[in-house]
């Protein structure tokens, strides 16, 4: 009988992908379905959702055709993901670390965040902000008894102008010296995060923690599935920022420090080279800017933020 190979196949053994050859009878079965799947929208009305439906679909044909996925690996793929929806609830979301770590939430990120003349970068979300954080003053210390070493964190927030924005919002959350984030300890705890508000010059600064790697949660599938492909399930170092002031795109980022072992391995892809930032160790007994008095080491970083237009 003679053979007809996939185009896809013959794509993805470019990329050094193992494939099988299928007969043309079998890809007229397999294409034919795919068809009548697709002709299944033609009927909806919302043209963006029957867009992004027909697409979905026919990636992920291609995707079983390409791959000739078992039953086994089927049944292995919806396993996970009913243990990924049994583990989420309001404090963890296993779905956004699956899309975190496999690259689709950055990709997203920088589908939706177009460079525009200077803008500080967008990076990911993270799974772990809340909405009711503190409101701290200027200067005050957002880690509200967090352990870990302090930082002195400031900058300004301009448009792409250069023009000061005054009451910008700015909301920081970071996990503590072991790794942890408040609402890892007790859903209803607030520590290492508040909002404060940018003064008349567009400046603004703050008193954090000094960011350290740790590891996203692995004790669930997403855990597992890092583990079994060689994947280290470590975030670099950072320290979370989502800034927003009318007329102005929101930007949701990180800053990490400069000289983080961890650096581009990190497992969310979420480090970009405008975002890493000199974290300056300062001895104890240095003088601190607002004169607290800190018993050991401190550190410092500056941030200059630039926001988009909201229209770009």
């Amino acid at each position: 009988m003679a053979t007809y190979v996939n185009p896809d196949s013959v794509r993805a053994a470019a990329r050094g992908t193992v494939y099988r050859e299928v007969s043309p009878e079998q890809q007229a079965v397999e294409q034919r379905l795919a068809d009548n799947v697709i002709a299944s929208f033609d009927a909806c009305e919302d043209a963006r959702l029957k867009e992004l439906m027909v697409a979905l679909v026919k990636h992920l044909h291609s995707f079983i055709r390409e791959v000739r996925l078992t039953e086994e690996e089927w049944g292995a793929a919806i396993n996970f993901l009913t243990k990924a929806g049994h583990i989420t609830d309001d404090v963890r979301q296993e779905f956004i670390l699956l899309s975190d770590t496999l690259g689709a939430s950055m990709q997203t990120i920088n589908v939706n965040n177009q460079a525009y003349k200077g803008a500080t970068e967008a990076t990911v979300f993270g799974p772990f902000f809340v909405e009711d954080s503190p409101a701290v003053e200027l200067g005050e210390d957002i880690a509200f008894g967090a352990p870990g070493e302090p930082c002195w964190v400031e900058g300004t927030v301009t448009d792409t102008d250069g023009v000061p924005l005054a009451g910008t919002r700015i909301e920081v959350w970071e996990a503590d010296e072991d790794g942890l984030y408040d609402v890892q300890y007790d859903a209803g705890k607030r520590a290492g995060r508040a909002h404060l508000f940018s003064a008349a010059d567009g400046a603004y600064r703050f008193w954090a923690l000094t960011p350290t790697p740790y590891p996203i949660p692995d004790d669930g599938p997403v855990g597992r599935m890092l583990d079994a492909v060689g994947r280290s399930p470590l975030r670099a170092a950072h320290l979370h920022f989502m800034v927003s002031h009318e007329g102005a795109r929101t930007l949701v980022t990180h800053i990490f420090p400069e000289g983080d072992p961890i650096g581009r391995k990190d497992t969310v892809f979420g480090v970009k080279d405008s975002l890493i930032k000199r974290f300056e160790r300062q001895p104890a007994g240095t003088p601190t800017p607002d004169g607290r008095v800190i018993d050991g080491t401190w550190s410092r970083v500056r941030f200059d933020i630039v926001l988009a237009p909201a229209d770009v």
